[in-house]
């Protein structure tokens, strides 16, 4: 591989993202956590559900994602599939605090965009994520899980209004993100 195409490879990544009441609460209890407990390693993103691990490609590539997923989303809206996605509870492990989702849909929409992708540049193969989450809080110390599983209990509410979308994203070097497209599950 040479220096140029070194420089072109990107890191990419598909999210499901909350919107609503129920992204309004996460948002809130990672901030209250931040003046609580400091940072954890949740706070390096946004609220979300990984479907997918990340990724490396060229720029270039941009257009193969984005019309695999649309061709898998279409595929599913128009076979009735239910995308919706179910909170099936509140956990707190010793590690990890979260909710613990179920999305057959979405689990079928990205299986298709797998097979149907088929990115000429890229050199690894697209992990699928089979346990689906959201993590509130992970990589934090011991002696603040329980006051951060108190104010997860006080703050977010599983039941809350909520909409979803697919995201496509692009990771910056910096941890900044870049959401090259979306699309609404309902």
């Amino acid at each position: 591989m040479n220096h140029e195409t070194i420089n072109n490879q990107k890191q990419f990544i598909i999210y499901a993202c909350p919107i609503g009441d129920l992204n309004s609460q996460i948002e809130d209890y990672l901030n209250k956590t931040i003046e609580l407990c400091g940072k954890n390693q949740a706070h390096n993103y946004m609220p979300h559900c990984t479907l997918t691990g990340f990724f490396t490609d060229e720029l270039s590539s941009v257009s193969f994602y984005i019309k695999a997923l649309n061709k898998a989303y279409t595929k599913a809206k128009n076979n009735n599939r239910t995308l919706d996605i179910e909170i099936s509870k509140l956990t707190f492990n010793k590690n990890w605090h979260g909710l613990e989702l179920q999305a057959e849909g979405l689990k079928k929409i990205i299986t298709n965009f797998s097979q149907i992708e088929k990115s000429p540049t890229r050199q690894e193969k697209i992990r699928l994520k089979d346990w689906l989450h959201l993590s509130l809080a992970y990589g934090f110390n011991s002696e603040d899980a329980e006051k951060l599983k108190h104010l997860a209990t006080e703050i977010i509410d599983i039941q809350a209004s909520v909409n979803w979308e697919l995201r496509f994203y692009q990771k910056n070097p910096n941890w900044t993100w870049n959401c090259l497209k979306s699309w609404s599950i309902v």
